[in-house]
């Protein structure tokens, strides 16, 4: 059994998702909808993590922090600021950062619980 609190691909998704949010305070997207986008994706992506810490054997929270990362890297695009160098590098790196750490977990614990295979 995982323990609380422990696993450090949580951790790190935590810290990526505080700095996402944080990320308007230094740097200003071109849109009012790239910064909403970087402040509640991260904000999503540091709760994720959170729910990750507290109840490790949630894998769908392992999961959330992939979709939440693949999100956040192709936010600068779809939101229109990656001509601003320092937020739209802060989205892709925190989205691949998160996707590595939520695949890290996510995959061997969905080979772990996976569905039992019939036999016949």
């Amino acid at each position: 059994m995982d323990k609380k609190w422990v696993r450090w691909q949580d951790w790190v998704a935590l810290v990526v998702g505080v700095v996402a949010a944080l990320t308007p305070l230094w740097y200003t997207p071109d849109t009012t909808m790239g910064t909403w986008a970087m402040v509640i994706l991260g904000a999503l992506l540091a709760v994720g993590a959170l729910w990750s810490l507290a109840v490790p054997t949630a894998l769908m929270s392992e999961w959330t922090h992939v979709v939440l990362g693949v999100l956040l890297f192709v936010s600068p695009w779809v939101f229109g600021f990656q001509d601003v160098m320092g937020a739209a590098w802060t989205a892709w790196i925190a989205g691949a950062v998160a996707v590595i750490a939520g695949l890290w977990v996510a995959v061997p614990q969905t080979r772990a619980h996976g569905r039992p295979h019939l036999t016949t």
